[in-house]
């Protein structure tokens, strides 16, 4: 966009650029994050409501806070309201809160006439004739606890989106404060800077520059170029050899030939996301900008794929500014691959590019996501307000102020490099390298706590350890020793009588068997960038046994939410301490992917996957002093014997089974389904029912597999005490839509109960 161009563009826009997004929500004090096209002080106020929500009341919380300035026409807010005399939120209650913007200028907008302008009309964000946002607190009993998590969200992914699913939740029991979803958790991945489409890069690319108002330059083999000097499609090398990324590793260049560079661009793939409001009214054509029939064929079937998520992105923006919306990045927000080990930290974090990109990606995640989830972070005088400080200097000077550049890399935790070799520098913690990074970096984890759960949100990306007597392609531990105290043994060590631990593990800590084997299998290959060898927890079986070991020294029943794997599933580890009758058990819930199911994962939702590779129950034994474990075959699980290799001295046990799916159901509410899919792509799908009768792999009955779900899905999670009382059973249900009747929402559940399986203690003795 050229700059008359750009003043043109964003005069048409409203005010509100993307949100209001409702974020760190509790009884004391709220935080709503708004993204606005020019400077406004923001105020905040929560009311309380009576007759179900549907008219408001007393104001109770009230906040004010500017915007900072991160672009000429970029102005982001995460504005927090708190009781100046005493009052706080209740759990049996539905609140409101609005919002007012005053400008420079002292005019005032309301929220309803900053969220529309010209060429934007009425807005609906609410499910009440009163047009203001609401939520409810968790309850004070936690079979009242509804939780929806979700990961993994590409725009131009396979498959429908399944988070506007989460408007048809909320609208379904809004009035209905212990029905109605208290919290919803995104478990990473929620934008991709690598993998990124052609069109999503044509439209981020020319947004992002005018978001700043200037053109990033960007450091390639020693000559600067502009993110518009590096085209879509046309970024492989350069991501590749001149970033180090490893994504386009294994001949698959098309994952980076539109990867995220420049600062700007990954502010505008957060907008894209989140909001309707910047797309373009149009894209070009595939012979516009392309020459080869394939890559014609590319452009346009991506541009169809966009248009599909842009259509539903109005539900996507109601819901979130109904929810309180808590996240974690996973490697896809910055790249794939992100630290997965020592050897990807030398190549990226040692080149000028792939440190430019990657705290681009950082600051980016501050501003759209980590502001919101820890917002005393950010308070007055705190290092997270130094560093919106410093971004706000940096784009002030187009990118040329070093002093904001240093700040923002040490606030957001980029590693220290050595001067002589501009490597990242390691430490040393125990057995394992750590990367070294300034003591005012932002701490990415947190906890959440409510009258009837808590949520420990780990990082396991930036605080991995990498062995220092293997490899530097070594699988790591995805919590280096000090993390696993600080991250993990810290929170539980608060002695608390809440009845429920939840605990956020971007990447799931068990997975299939069929994807051990392979880990294993390319692990001994070297070939470790094609199928993330190193993600998975057990695949070093040190770091796990002190995970398992921390997490039941202080909780006897957790539940783990992940995602990360494009498919979705329920596990349950049935954990002994040999020398006593103390037992626990953690269920592992998996929910993936929102946009961007897989051929592979279509294949396993299927019963071919019971039939060919069922999933067995999986033994294990461990100890302590030092920390290891190995898993056990069957026979040697019976016998407590291992001839295989140097037995251990066990201090516990433990079994993994895996939890059967029932039949998809169809959900109490109504909803009008047709509206999650676009009408040109109904007219499409209409085309080709006369063959639904041929395509025996979309009969319901060869699509109820057992095992996992793996079409793209949005899970709720709630629980329900069993018969006698005393304990409780956890279940998730996965809402998605059918491939056999596909304008149909439906939902496979899942259950088991939170309490160990005493029969296979029993059963082994």
């Amino acid at each position: 966009m050229k700059h008359q161009a750009r003043g043109e563009f964003f005069s048409k826009l409203p005010l509100i650029l993307a949100g209001p997004i409702l974020q760190h929500t509790e009884t004391e004090s709220v935080t709503v994050w708004v993204a606005l096209k020019q400077s406004c002080e923001v105020e905040l106020k929560v009311y309380d409501t009576i007759n179900h929500g549907t008219t408001l009341g007393n104001c109770l919380l009230v906040g004010k806070r500017s915007t900072f300035a991160l672009g000429k026409h970029f102005h982001v807010v995460a504005v927090t309201a708190s009781s100046a005399n005493g009052k706080s939120l209740t759990n049996e209650q539905i609140y409101a809160y609005n919002l007012e913007f005053t400008a420079a200028d002292q005019t005032k907008q309301t929220l309803q006439q900053a969220l529309c302008s010209n060429n934007f009309g009425a807005v609906n964000i609410s499910y009440f004739e009163h047009q203001k946002p609401t939520f409810a607190l968790p309850p004070n009993r936690l079979q009242d606890l509804r939780i929806v998590h979700a990961s993994c969200r590409k725009p131009h992914g396979h498959g429908f989106d399944a988070l506007p699913i989460l408007d048809c939740l909320i609208a379904a029991a809004a009035n209905q404060p212990h029905r109605r979803p208290h919290q919803l958790f995104l478990t990473g991945d929620q934008i991709y800077g690598d993998d990124v489409a052609d069109p999503t890069l044509w439209a981020a690319s020319a947004l992002g520059d005018a978001l700043l108002g200037w053109e990033e330059q960007l450091p390639v083999n020693g000559v600067y170029y502009t993110p518009g000097q590096l085209p879509p499609g046309k970024r492989a090398k350069v991501a590749t050899d001149a970033a180090g990324f490893t994504a386009g590793f294994s001949n698959k260049t098309e994952k980076v030939n539109s990867h995220l560079l420049s600062l700007g661009e990954y502010y505008a793939t957060y907008l894209l996301a989140w909001s309707p409001v910047c797309w373009p009214s149009e894209f070009p054509q595939g012979r516009q900008v392309k020459r080869s029939r394939k890559a014609i064929r590319h452009w346009d079937r991506a541009v169809r794929d966009l248009q599909q998520f842009i259509y539903t992105l109005g539900k996507v923006r109601r819901a979130l500014a109904n929810i309180p919306m808590y996240t974690i990045f996973d490697d896809h927000d910055v790249s794939d691959d992100w630290n997965l080990n020592q050897a990807w930290c030398l190549r990226v974090l040692g080149m000028p590019l792939g440190r430019r990109v990657v705290q681009n990606a950082l600051l980016a995640y501050t501003v759209f996501q980590a502001w919101g989830n820890t917002p005393k972070q950010f308070a007055a005088g705190q290092n997270g307000e130094k560093l919106l400080a410093a971004a706000q200097a940096w784009s002030a000077s187009q990118g040329t102020d070093t002093a904001a550049d240093q700040a923002i890399a040490r606030y957001v935790g980029m590693p220290i490099s050595d001067p002589l070799t501009d490597l990242p520098k390691f430490a040393e913690d125990g057995a394992v390298f750590i990367l070294k990074r300034d003591p005012q970096a932002l701490t990415w984890n947190y906890t959440i706590r409510s009258s009837c759960h808590e949520v420990i949100v780990l990082d396991t990306r930036t605080w991995r350890g990498y062995p220092i007597e293997q490899k530097a392609i070594a699988p790591p531990m995805l919590l280096c020793p000090q993390a696993l105290e600080q991250q993990l043994l810290a929170p539980l060590s608060v002695q608390t009588e809440i009845p429920a631990t939840f605990v956020i593990a971007p990447t799931n800590v068990f997975g299939l068997q069929v994807i051990d084997w392979v880990h294993n299998w390319q692990w001994r290959r070297g070939k470790v960038y094609s199928t993330d060898v190193g993600d998975a927890w057990n695949i070093n079986t040190e770091a796990l046994a002190r995970f398992l070991t921390i997490l039941f020294a202080q909780r006897q029943q957790v539940i783990v939410l992940s995602g990360d794997i494009h498919y979705s599933s329920v596990a349950r580890l049935s954990h002994t301490q040999t020398h006593s009758q103390l037992k626990s058990v953690l269920v592992q819930l998996t929910a993936s992917a929102l946009k961007n199911e897989e051929n592979l994962t279509r294949l396993v939702h299927t019963r071919l996957k019971q039939w060919l590779l069922p999933e067995k129950a999986r033994h294990w034994i461990g100890q302590i002093n030092p920390f290891e474990m190995m898993e056990l075959s069957a026979k040697q699980a019976r016998s407590h014997r291992s001839r295989t290799r140097p037995p251990l001295n066990p201090d516990w046990r433990c079994v993994l089974e895996w939890i059967p799916r029932n039949s998809a159901r169809t959900p109490d509410f109504s909803a009008d389904v047709s509206s999650l899919i676009a009408p040109w792509k109904q007219a499409q799908m209409s085309r080709w029912v006369w063959l639904q009768p041929l395509m025996f792999w979309k009969y319901r009955w060869f699509q109820e597999g057992k095992e996992v779900l793996g079409l793209n899905n949005l899970a709720l999670v709630h629980l329900e005490l069993e018969n006698e009382g005393s304990s409780y059973r956890v279940m998730q249900d996965l809402y998605w839509l059918c491939s056999w009747y596909p304008t149909q929402i439906v939902y496979s559940r899942f259950q088991t109960q939170l309490r160990p399986n005493q029969s296979w203690f029993r059963n082994s003795k």
